[in-house]
């Protein structure tokens, strides 16, 4: 029987099995990079092992250290997790060559299926070879990777090229592996996936199926299961094609089988993912099970039952992201405060408040699961927990998730791929509380008082705070007097730095307020930034000046950029790598270039300056 399982990764997923382990008394291994050196998966694990270095290729990346690790520390197994290298072949047998058990698929198994051009011939699909006008859109994937990296849709073929090279520096970065290839393109088709678990005695379970449609950059940002409207043929026939999947490779442990079924209902084979999938809590909640021991289990050799368990309700599973959806999704960094969801539904996440989110890995703070006896009390039960979960830290996707929960097209089933194609505007337009910038300055104003708090007999002068909200700056004005706090065209009910509760027009809402540092400020679900009483006048920057949208590494400038070049607004200038992806910053106006402070491989802070563009 397992003893120790090193779990091969970070975050979230490293916490997850860690749980289960502790559950079923198995002693467990981490190991982290020097960024790590303080994260929840470390603090989790009965023992780590430091891996030097910060970037995935230094660290997670590195199977022969890892390996080292899991010998150094006892362990006798080794949970890869997803992502890095789950799906690697190699690291696979290495870990068996060292005498430790694999909980996962056999590393021939991975190498038929975890490639994506080796198991479409597998399945008798042919990659795109000579890609023509006639054949766009397409889409350029990695064939080692998932989660979206390395992934671009291309629809002028002038772009091919470009996106080409592109892929292949993401592929690198979070999988190890450049190779990329292309597939046609299916427009407005639901991504639809199959859970599948085999044991190493012929059984194979196909547990239902779910929908992870709503996707930003090819990740997936929502996911349900089952997933809604299907046929009972087209299930079937989904559950049979996933099953001839994993028997044709003689399949161990659970993985998942991916289509994406057009809008007349036919299912195209995408990939086959060998490993445990970030969105595996909807299978468990509503088949009863913990995914996890059964990969255990399998692992040690023991039968699956001949049927799974019978599935009940409906689960729905949102990914809460620290990053700008109103922004091109840009990642953040920062301290994560705090982090808390209502009881009653499901938090798998890596962090903790006081924790900082890092530059150098994916931006997914936690997962949020909701399970109900059908699908709209599980989306109601989900969308309600994510608005009043408390989110202090950098911005998040948290506003987006639950606008996305209740859109009627989300909620009717009619959703696709192309979601947030079609709404990401109107579900990233700011609808802050035009109260939240009294309740700070409220708040801020309890016991500040130089008189104490108290009152005199002549009249105060109004006091003044001004706020940065949704973008946009806000003033408040409020008085001290003999009946404490007063603000116009509101009765303040009550006022202390943490609660603020205030009537208006005869309805009391209460104002729940977090001061951290000198200048955020958050109330209820609300953010904001206290503006000093005197601005710096040395804060002003030239316009056109472009500013780092987060930390990261200049990974390439334009083809012959240069000070004094001429350029256009839109135009690309430099490409930034954070959280294993490539973001591409562009000219902010037309004019010409008259500062240029990037090269590549430089590391750069958030808000630094890279370029200055003079408007013409």
């Amino acid at each position: 029987m397992i003893s120790t399982v090193l779990v091969a990764n970070r975050g979230e997923i490293a916490c997850r099995v860690f749980r289960t382990c502790r559950e079923l008394g198995i002693r467990t291994v981490a190991v982290h990079s020097d960024a790590d050196a303080h994260a929840l998966h470390t603090r989790e694990a009965d023992t780590t092992v430091r891996l030097p270095g910060s970037t995935p290729q230094d660290t997670y990346l590195r199977g022969d250290l890892i390996v080292k690790a899991a010998l150094a520390a006892g362990a006798d197994a080794v949970h890869p997790g997803y992502g890095f290298l789950s799906e690697n072949a190699d690291f696979a047998r290495a870990v068996r060559d060292a005498g430790l058990v694999w909980i996962g698929p056999p590393p021939e198994a991975i190498e038929a299926m975890a490639s994506k051009t080796r198991a479409k011939e597998l399945m008798g699909i042919a990659s795109l070879e000579r890609v023509t006008e006639a054949d766009l859109p397409v889409l350029v994937k990695a064939a080692a990777g998932g989660g979206g990296r390395g992934m671009r849709v291309v629809r002028e073929l002038a772009d091919l090229e470009a996106e080409l090279t592109a892929a292949r520096a993401e592929a690198v970065s979070a999988f190890g592996d450049g190779e990329v290839f292309v597939e046609p393109y299916v427009e407005g088709g639901r991504h639809v996936e199959v859970q599948i678990l085999a044991d190493t005695h012929g059984t194979v379970w196909a547990l239902g199926t779910r929908d992870c449609s709503l996707q930003r950059r090819h990740q997936k940002v929502i996911e349900e299961s089952p997933a809604p409207g299907l046929t009972e043929q087209l299930t079937r026939e989904l559950h049979e094609s996933a099953t001839r999947a994993a028997r044709a490779v003689a399949y161990e442990g659970a993985g998942t089988v991916e289509f994406l079924v057009s809008r007349d209902g036919r299912p195209h084979f995408l990939e086959m993912n060998t490993r445990l999938q970030v969105e595996h809590p909807v299978t468990e909640a509503v088949f009863g099970i913990d995914l996890v021991t059964l990969q255990l289990q399998v692992a040690e050799g023991h039968p699956l039952d001949s049927e799974p368990p019978r599935p009940h309700g409906h689960a729905v599973e949102a990914r809460l992201y620290a990053e700008d959806p109103a922004h091109d999704w840009t990642p953040q960094t920062g301290t994560l405060h705090h982090l808390a969801v209502p009881a009653g539904v499901r938090l798998d996440t890596g962090y903790t408040g006081g924790d900082d989110i890092g530059v150098h890995y994916d931006p997914m703070l936690a997962k949020v699961v909701a399970h109900a006896p059908t699908r709209a009390q599980a989306l109601r039960k989900l969308a309600g927990a994510l608005d009043r979960a408390t989110v202090h830290g950098p911005v998040t996707n948290r506003d987006l998730l639950v606008r996305s929960l209740r859109h009627e097209e989300f909620t009717t089933a009619a959703m696709d791929t192309g979601f947030y194609d079609r709404h990401l505007a109107d579900l990233t337009t700011a609808a802050p509380d035009p109260h939240a910038p009294l309740a700070a300055a409220l708040a801020d104003a309890h016991g500040r008082s130089r008189f104490g708090g108290g009152w005199r007999n002549l009249p105060s002068q109004p006091q003044v705070k001004r706020y940065v909200m949704a973008g946009e700056e806000h003033e408040v004005h409020y008085r001290h007097t003999r009946d404490g706090l007063t603000a116009e065209g509101v009765r303040v009910v009550h006022a202390d730095a943490g609660l603020v509760v205030l009537e208006v027009d005869g309805v009391r809402r209460k104002f729940e307020v977090a001061r951290y540092g000198d200048d955020q400020v958050y109330v209820n679900a609300t953010t904001l930034t206290s503006l000093p009483r005197f601005p710096d006048p040395a804060a002003q920057l030239a316009p056109g000046s472009l500013l780092a949208p987060m930390p990261g590494t200049v990974v390439r400038v334009a083809d012959g950029l240069a000070v004094g070049a001429a350029v256009k607004a839109g135009d690309p200038l430099l490409w930034l790598e954070a959280m294993k992806m490539e973001h591409k910053i562009t000219a902010p106006v037309t004019g010409q270039l008259t500062a240029l402070n990037a090269v590549p491989g430089q590391q750069v802070q958030l808000a630094s300056l890279l370029a200055v563009v003079h408007p013409t």
